[in-house]
């Protein structure tokens, strides 16, 4: 038996998977035509000018700053993704927002191959080489689909984003107005000097009354449990944990 750390995967050629091709094409919106012909760092700096003085007012407000770490965790069922800043002053992450899920196809159940469509569940890393400020979904950055439990388990696909726009396959969409917030505090904290920002995504929040709704002859309820062990382990301590693989399992230890 041999343990497999989930390092961030900033050494994946990310830059090839970001043609977003399990998204499928749309017009653009208002937002997105008065910054298509932007280059992407221009396009990231507009909306971070745009976007910025209100959130930094926003964030003074708890004691939290633009640049220091953040944490996302998202759950298909409710349609919610939120976004945490790490607290200086304890080092906890604080639920900053909560962002609606405008569009996000399949249903509740792992992704397993490409093309079918489902959004992943698992706990994912995105360094600085997966934002994709140039998407032709306004801003968006790459998951880290499939990570290394996924690539055990013999799952396949590509270019999974949280983006704008407000249609989907596979990806998660959010809005051109909510995504230029969440891509500036992310972008933000990886410039801020945080390594990488982790993804956590759910089915649903794994609550005690939620998993006891769930018949043991799913067949995603052994998942499922191993899901809930990562989603307990935040919900404890309010600071996403060290995530491994081991026989084809997500191990779990306190983060820092």
């Amino acid at each position: 038996m041999r343990r497999v750390t989930m390092k961030p995967l900033a050494l994946i050629p990310f830059v090839a998977l970001l043609s977003i091709a399990s998204c499928e094409e749309k017009t653009p919106t208002a937002m997105q035509e008065s910054t298509a012909e932007l280059p992407g760092p221009e396009r990231a700096a507009a909306a971070a000018t745009h976007v910025l003085p209100r959130i930094k007012s926003d964030l003074a407000t708890r004691g939290l700053h633009v640049g220091d770490p953040v944490f996302i965790r998202a759950f298909k069922e409710e349609k919610l993704l939120e976004l945490f800043v790490r607290d200086r002053a304890t080092g906890r992450f604080e639920l900053f927002l909560s962002y609606p899920i405008v569009a996000a196809s399949g249903r509740l159940g792992p992704k397993l191959a490409e093309g079918d469509y489902q959004v992943p569940e698992g706990f994912y890393y995105v360094p600085p080489s997966a934002m994709k400020p140039d998407s032709r979904y306004h801003l968006a950055f790459n998951i880290g689909f499939p990570n290394t439990l996924d690539r055990a388990l013999g799952r396949t696909g590509s270019a999974i984003m949280v983006h704008g726009s407000d249609v989907s396959i596979g990806c998660l969409a959010m809005t051109d107005a909510k995504i230029e917030e969440i891509y500036t505090l992310c972008d933000a904290a990886l410039h801020g000097g945080q390594a990488y920002f982790r993804v956590h995504l759910f089915p649903f929040r794994m609550t005690a009354d939620r998993m006891a709704q769930i018949s043991n002859t799913d067949a995603n309820f052994a998942f499922w449990q191993n899901l809930q062990q990562g989603y307990d382990a935040f919900e404890k301590s309010k600071i996403p944990p060290d995530v491994s693989v081991l026989d084809k399992r997500y191990i779990f230890q306190d983060g820092k």
